[in-house]
Parts: C-alpha cells; sequence; structure tokens
C-alpha cells in the first residue's frame, strides 16, 4: 500500500532549478502530435513525460501487457534506471528523476545539487530501495511541495484522488523505454535513436491516447535544449 502521500505536481519549471540542474535543459510543452507542431520543440530532447488519464480501460491494458511481458519477455539493458512508485501523488516527480537519471551523460548539475546525491546514492539500489530511499528523502520532498504550491493552479488537497498519472519515455543506448513507477519494470517499445526520439515518443503516446479515445486528460512535455 502507499502509505506516503505528496502533493500532485503540475510540470512546473522551477522544479528543475530548485533540484540544482544546470539551466541548458528546460521542460517546453508539446502543443500536438503533428509534425508541424513538433516542429516547435526544440532539439535535442532526451525524455518525454506523458501525462495521462488512468482510467478503466488504461488498468485492463496494463494488466494484460504486463502479463504478456511476463510470458514473452523483453530485453531491459542494465544501464535503465528505473525506480518503484510507493508514494501517492509523486508520479511527476518519480517521472522527472526517471528523466534526468536516464541522461546523466548529457546533463549538468550545480555543485549542491539534492537530485545529483540522490542519484549517486541511490545508482547501486533496486527500484524497491530506490523507492524507500525516496521516502526518506526530505531535500526532494520539500522542493516538490514547494513546487506543487507554485503550480499555475491551486494545488489540490493532500487527500484528493488524482487519477491522473505521470510516466517518462526515454531513449537509452538506441532503445525507447517507458518509465512507470507503478508498473514491475520498464517496458521496452522498441528502437530509437537521438535523431528520431521525438517522433518515436510521440509514437508510443498516440497509443495511450488510442486507447482511450474518448478522453482529452493527456499532456505531454519534453526536456529538451535551452
Amino acid at each position: 500500500m502507499e502509505s506516503h502521500r505528496w502533493l500532485p505536481l503540475e510540470a512546473n519549471p522551477e522544479f528543475l532549478k530548485q533540484l540544482g540542474i544546470h539551466p541548458s535543459w528546460q521542460f517546453v510543452d508539446v502543443y500536438g502530435m503533428e509534425p508541424e507542431l513538433l516542429s516547435m520543440v526544440p532539439r535535442p530532447v532526451c525524455a518525454i513525460l506523458l501525462l495521462f488519464p488512468v482510467t478503466e480501460k488504461y488498468e485492463t491494458f496494463r494488466t494484460e501487457e504486463e502479463a504478456k511481458i511476463k510470458a514473452q519477455g523483453q530485453e531491459v539493458k542494465p544501464s535503465v534506471y528505473f525506480m518503484k512508485q510507493t508514494i501517492s501523488n509523486a508520479c511527476g516527480t518519480i517521472g522527472l528523476i526517471h528523466a534526468i537519471a536516464n541522461n546523466r551523460d548529457k546533463i549538468n548539475f550545480e555543485t549542491d545539487s539534492s537530485l545529483k546525491k540522490f542519484l549517486d546514492d541511490s545508482m547501486p539500489m533496486s527500484p524497491e530501495e530506490r523507492a524507500k530511499y525516496l521516502e526518506t528523502y526530505e531535500a526532494i520532498r520539500v522542493t516538490h511541495e514547494s513546487s506543487a504550491h507554485e503550480g499555475q493552479t491551486e494545488a489540490p488537497s493532500i487527500d484528493e484522488k488524482v487519477d491522473l498519472h505521470f510516466i517518462a519515455l526515454v531513449n537509452i543506448d538506441g532503445s525507447l523505454y517507458e518509465l512507470d513507477g507503478r508498473k514491475p519494470f520498464p517496458i521496452n517499445h522498441g528502437q530509437s535513436s537521438d535523431d528520431t526520439f521525438l517522433e518515436d515518443a510521440v509514437e508510443v503516446c498516440k497509443k495511450f491516447m488510442e486507447r482511450d479515445p474518448d478522453e482529452l486528460r493527456f499532456n505531454a512535455i519534453a526536456l529538451a535544449a535551452a
């Protein structure tokens, strides 16, 4: 059970700065999936965070997907940094950790970065141990809470049930992975590259939307060069 609970988080650009990430990377909105709208996103893009509704259709798909992968197997490279989610409403922060942790070779940190210390400490840990460590890691929790209060809309009550969920999509060593702390393992979505990552990630986002055609609550943001 998720015994820890944080305030729901918006995609607040200040959050990166507060965690000690150098401003050479920024979060930008992806306004649409068409080529002309994708052309507005600065390149390179090293991660996509997708916000989507957790509906009955999605949960049915998630159960089927997990069973299929357990039966057939998949390749997950050892270099993939993955952590479980044990804190309610922390999916935005965990999505961000997944995005940054799997692009550490590209991202510069400030010397006193709380996120860099968390990543350094948690690199040798299992996905479950990383989740437990985040539960007790005050610097990130405090930054998350202040960022939640600074969002464009009023933060919901900490006890309010939120049915929207963040996941991260990243390119790791030529494979596109979906990283979702609610799932037991990363999901390998096939080949990708630095040059085609944005378009490849958008194809995965489209599948989420196609599974729930009546839903409008989808939002994608890109971690892109500033």
